[in-house]
């Protein structure tokens, strides 16, 4: 018996290198608009949560009309005008064919709205490599354990046979939420020793390393 039949993954700086390209599209937002342009490390701590919960963090006092501006001027960015490479990780997809391959169920949960990652799974070819997925815009903000509760349900897995993987503390905050294991990745938003706040069961550095940990073999 598999110890996991079910692997959900963040997308953004955990399947994706896209970390770089939210940073300068975010910092370039605030510029474009005369707000205080966020550090690096502040727009790194916001990644994962959806947009609105972002915009509370990063500009708690911006009006509901700069809100909506910025949204569109962030997607301008993200979409058209900044040109930062955004490639999957080296192994991503082998790590994903991999556990396929074994049987296992797969999913996402990200901070994402659902246009854009449905963008992405097509841009890249892994859209046929999911089972089911969940975004921002269709469930409570991580580290909420909506979309898990969702994504359990719906594939019809038992939280102790899941498991969630992701970059972000909220990531692994929303699997400790739904009673879920977890893998922190130290290559995305945040560092390794940000990660074991939420006692993950593991901290890979890459994303073939989590195998063993999946599989059993750890």
């Amino acid at each position: 018996m598999k110890r996991y039949e079910l692997v959900i993954f963040d997308w953004d700086g955990t399947l994706m290198d896209s970390i770089g390209k939210i940073v300068a599209c975010m910092q370039q937002t605030a510029k474009e608009l005369s707000l205080l342009v966020p550090s690096e490390a502040a727009v790194r701590d916001i990644i994962g949560l959806s947009m609105d919960e972002a915009l509370n963090v990063l500009h708690p006092s911006a009006c509901s009309q700069t809100r909506l501006k910025m949204i569109s001027v962030y997607r301008e960015q993200y979409l058209q005008l900044n040109k930062t490479p955004s490639p999957l990780f080296e192994g991503a997809e082998e790590l994903l064919l991999t556990l396929k391959a074994s049987g296992h169920q797969l999913a996402v949960a990200t901070g994402k709205a659902r246009a854009g990652l449905n963008r992405v799974l097509n841009e890249t070819g892994f859209i046929g490599h999911f089972h089911a997925s969940r975004c921002a815009d269709e469930a409570k903000s991580k580290p909420d354990p909506q979309m898990l509760h969702e994504l359990l349900a719906q594939l019809n897995v038992s939280p102790d046979k899941a498991m969630m993987v992701g970059d972000s503390i909220h990531d692994l905050n929303m699997a400790k939420n739904a009673g879920i294991d977890a893998i922190g990745v130290s290559y995305g938003a945040h560092s390794e020793v940000v990660l074991q706040q939420a006692s993950p069961i593991a901290v890979v550095a890459s994303p073939l390393a989590m195998l063993p940990v999946i599989l059993g073999q750890a």
